[in-house]
């Protein structure tokens, strides 16, 4: 496809050792593996590691098939051991994962950081199950490098609505605020994640990603452990969300991925949020719950779906 062959022109292949001036900002179209050896040491601030979970799984032609417990262990801990040499003593991880896989790497992550929480998200789709319980949840495991990290705690609060409006003796609204859209209290943000959508067919940052985060998912670890200006790195890229969250937020970012197409679906991205830099579910500063959308301020949004532009 001649797009594909235009945009890959913008993307880096590294083979020899680089100064993090030539990868900021930018797309390394190479797998990690291969990579890693030549990028800098002590650069980022912020990992977001988002591996294939270990799960039979089609990435655009490249299958990622389940493995031996011990295997996907053994493959886990090398993916670690490569990346850790390039965040500074201060940085924080986010590992995601499904159940499954949480328990096989937990006690890596415990060995190699320090293990802070683990946030679990709930994702509203999912098949339901006949001799189960329907599995709509995956974890992100919280960890840092060190005992000295930031967590930018009012930068992440959730605005949730009042359903019980109570007031204080003389009338004044207690811990809440009346607005034109409701009556709404900013929250302190929990491990528990009930208002993250999915990306579906109608929203713009919707791509054919089979493991695809949400843009306001990423936004919250951005929020949480990065300041602007502060480098953010993403060995697994995939369609690039990172990349484009880390854009629209004023971080700098690497990002890593192996398949050429989502390369330049991630450069696509790019390009939109350039002129569109919204996160659907983030708006006036704040995380919104669920079915608020009426009630958050209204931004200019990109008039096609991610999907539609790749076909």
């Amino acid at each position: 496809m001649q797009e594909i062959s235009d945009l890959s022109i913008e993307l880096v292949y590294l083979m020899s050792d680089t100064s993090l001036k030539t990868i900021e900002n930018q797309i390394i179209h190479q797998d990690i593996f291969d990579a890693a050896p030549y990028l800098p040491i002590g650069f980022a601030e912020l990992l977001v590691l988002d591996p294939p979970y270990n799960l039979s799984k089609n990435y655009n032609g490249y299958l990622f098939k389940e493995k031996e417990k011990s295997e996907y262990q053994e493959w886990f801990a090398g993916v670690v051991r490569l990346v850790k040499p390039m965040l500074k003593p201060t940085a924080t991880v986010y590992v995601c994962s499904d159940w499954r896989t949480s328990v096989l790497i937990a006690p890596i992550l415990e060995k190699e950081f320090r293990i802070q929480n683990r946030i679990t998200w709930e994702r509203e789709k999912g098949r339901g199950a006949k001799s189960n319980w329907k599995n709509n949840t995956e974890d992100i495991w919280f960890c840092t490098v060190s005992e000295q990290y930031r967590f930018n705690l009012d930068a992440v609060k959730l605005k949730r609505k009042v359903i019980a409006p109570y007031r204080t003796e003389d009338g004044r609204p207690k811990d809440w605020q009346a607005e034109a859209g409701g009556n709404f209290r900013l929250t302190h943000p929990s491990n528990i994640w009930t208002d993250i959508t999915i990306p579906f067919w109608s929203m713009p940052e919707n791509t054919k990603h089979p493991t695809q985060k949400p843009e306001k998912l990423i936004a919250k670890l951005v929020l949480a452990s990065s300041n602007p200006g502060e480098m953010v790195l993403d060995p697994f890229l995939g369609s690039g969300t990172t990349a484009v969250v880390a854009k629209k937020l004023g971080r700098r970012f690497v990002g890593v991925e192996i398949n050429q197409e989502y390369c330049c679906w991630a450069l696509k991205r790019l390009a939109i949020a350039q002129e569109y830099p919204s996160i659907q579910g983030y708006a006036d500063g704040v995380f919104w719950e669920r079915n608020t959308l009426s009630a958050q301020p209204k931004d200019k949004k990109p008039s096609v779906a991610q999907t539609e532009l790749f076909l």
